[in-house]
């Protein structure tokens, strides 16, 4: 065959996009802050008619002053997906080993693959490694200080091993674990403003590296990957970085309406700190998330994390939980 032949990776968040459905879905699937800060969007009728500064100077200064780093420290992207397929050709050749833990986010392997490169369980053979922090989907959250000792242990064996760590959910979490003002050989930190902001149709992710290795992924991304809504978005975003406060205390108070809902019905869930439960329903998930459609909710099937019994569920609004957990009584009724 002529082309590569890699299956696409599954996402959440189609709430939308699902058909066959004859009344409004609640989506249940994408872990985005349900009270996020009001951005400002408008743009210029210039920002329309003019290409953009392909450089990104006015927006890596304002990400680099957020972060500690300089300007150089920065690479853009249109969302964090594209910055990981940048960093995996950027970094991977052919024959090279990359290293991704178990059940997690699938992009990973994926843009590994794309690169030519080879799946490994042993961190010694490894050039690229991947950890999520918060993880997606259990939640679990990583202190910092462990993060830098695998780094050490990983750069130790091979100077040039890079590994990335994803911190797309770290801010609804705990952003005092964060690794992204930390500049070390061999560090690379992916950021994304989608989760955070509730801009997931902006399209915007960015990552934090020493200045060689970000030096050669700007020249490997496409020109112009940022359009001018999503800078002005990303710029205003990082002058309401404090009301995140809020999001988090509103999160982990629905959190914990969510959790003794689930206990209540005997389920087990994982017990992170990010904005969303996984949650073990011990039964087929296609069967758990088929009875959650019936009620109008849609809830992120885990089975392509490869875990069969499981589903994720984002926190919502008061409202809109208090709807989640009315459908999980009733799909409790039906298993018994």
């Amino acid at each position: 065959m002529r082309y590569k032949s890699e299956l696409r990776a599954v996402h959440g968040g189609r709430g939308k996009y699902i058909t066959g459905i004859d009344k409004e879905l609640l989506d249940f699937s994408a872990n985005i802050n349900p009270y996020p800060p009001k951005l400002d969007l408008a743009i210029t009728d210039d920002a329309l008619t003019s290409y953009p500064d392909d450089d990104y100077l006015l927006l890596k200064e304002a990400i680099a002053r957020h972060h500690g780093c300089r300007p150089e420290n920065i690479t853009v992207g249109n969302g964090s997906v594209e910055v990981i397929r940048t960093l995996c050709h950027t970094v991977l050749d052919k024959g090279q080993k990359y290293l991704v833990p178990d059940h997690t986010f699938a992009e990973y392997e994926l843009s590994a693959r794309l690169a030519g490169a080879e799946r490994t369980t042993d961190y010694k053979k490894a050039s690229l490694s991947f950890i999520c922090n918060p993880d997606n989907p259990s939640g679990i959250l990583l202190q910092k200080q462990e993060i830098l000792s695998r780094l050490s242990q990983y750069t130790q064996y091979n100077k040039d091993h890079i590994l990335c760590v994803d911190e797309a959910f770290i801010d609804l979490a705990d952003p005092f674990h964060s690794a992204s003002g930390t500049i070390e050989p061999g560090l690379f930190v992916l950021r994304s403003l989608t989760k955070n902001f509730a801009i997931a149709g902006v399209r915007f992710g960015y990552g934090i590296g020493e200045p060689e290795l970000i030096s050669s992924m700007e020249v490997m991304r496409p020109p112009w990957t940022v359009n001018a809504l999503a800078e002005k978005a990303a710029i205003s975003a990082f002058s309401r970085y404090s009301e995140l406060e809020y999001s988090r205390t509103m999160i982990n108070k629905e959190k914990k309406r969510l959790k003794k809902s689930i206990e209540d019905i005997g389920w087990k869930y994982s017990d992170g700190s990010a904005n969303y439960l996984l949650i073990d329903t011990l039964r087929p998930s296609e069967q758990i998330t088929g009875l959650f459609l019936k009620s109008g909710i849609l809830v992120r099937d885990c089975r392509s994390f490869g875990l069969p019994t499981s589903i994720r569920v984002a926190v919502r609004t008061t409202e809109e939980n208090d709807k989640f957990i009315e459908a999980l009584e009733k799909v409790s009724s039906c298993l018994h």
